[in-house]
């Protein structure tokens, strides 16, 4: 879907004309959990929105400036959420990693203005295991006993924990935009970050919850899934890790890990400098006050 300029050159509306500042969200696509219990991390978080946190909490990123009627073409491509791990067995030495999640970028053809939320880090890394460790936008969760946590990259996420030992009962939390880490441990997913650009304050790119056994229950925030779901789609949340209904590790009947969340971007600028522009990919757009909000939760275009 192409929606045309949308301004009235004769007896009707002026058009805009000049320069004028876009602010944007880019998340990646969330990790998928791990059969082994090791939560996805999230997808990485970029954000220029009023001052706002980065991902890693780290600096707000400066808006982009546009000029209307300039025919720059920004390209939209959402990441994809990755897929839970599938295990080849039923003990709890048979883990299988899920899949990464998928890049999001904003970005001019050529890249002479590029900003990219890298996909999270699946779920699961075992010392005795040939899996490879699962770095990404944020970490992912390490799987039950030895598993270690993946890193987040600078800026953009935080590690995933490394999984529990016995007494504990859960495995390693995914790495969320806020809040991760590669030692101690935790039921829940870690944090993700709050935004307003849309004009309400939401939370996403949550580290999906570990796996659980023994009647512990692990809950994700911010679009991170609960142990054994999906993350929210379009928060770039991680998907949680597997768990078991049993009263050990390797008991009980395998409730099956959780994908990982897909990406999003969103844009904000003045709704006056909107109505010179150009989209293609059916975003959903909405206004807040005087500035108008384009949501792109698959990929697309936005020409100025």
């Amino acid at each position: 879907m192409s929606l045309g300029r949308r301004f009235l050159t004769t007896g009707g509306v002026v058009p805009f004309t000049g320069s004028y500042s876009v602010d944007y969200l880019v998340i990646g696509g969330g990790g998928g959990g791990n059969s082994g219990g090791g939560g996805g991390g999230a997808g990485g978080y970029k954000n220029s929105f009023n001052n706002e946190t980065s991902g890693a909490n780290s600096s707000s990123l400066t808006a982009r400036t546009m000029t209307a009627g300039d025919n720059v073409n920004y390209i939209i491509q959402i990441g994809a959420g990755g897929a839970a791990g599938v295990s080849s067995g039923d003990t709890a030495t048979m883990n299988a990693a899920g899949t990464k999640g998928g890049e999001t970028s904003f970005h001019i053809s050529g890249f002479s203005f590029q900003v990219f939320g890298s996909g999270g880090g699946c779920g699961g890394y075992a010392a005795s295991s040939p899996l490879s460790k699962n770095n990404g936008g944020c970490g992912g969760g390490g799987v039950f006993g030895t598993g270690q946590g993946g890193s987040g990259l600078a800026t953009q996420g935080l590690d995933g924990n490394d999984g529990s030992g016995s007494a504990s009962r859960y495995s390693g939390s995914g790495g969320g935009a806020s809040q991760g880490t590669n030692s101690g441990t935790t039921a829940n997913g870690f944090a993700g970050l709050h935004s307003s650009i849309t004009g309400s304050s939401i939370g996403r790119a949550g580290g999906g919850a570990p796996g659980q056994w023994g009647g512990i229950t692990s809950t994700g925030q911010d679009g991170g899934g609960n142990g054994q779901s999906a993350g929210d789609a379009n928060t770039g949340g991680g998907g949680g890790g597997e768990g078991r209904t049993g009263s050990s590790q390797s008991s009980g009947f395998r409730g099956g890990a959780g994908a990982g969340a897909s990406g999003v971007i969103i844009l904000r600028m003045p709704t006056a400098a909107f109505l010179t522009a150009t989209t293609t990919g059916s975003p959903t757009v909405t206004t807040d006050g005087t500035d108008t909000i384009v949501t792109y939760t698959g990929s697309g275009t936005y020409r100025s």
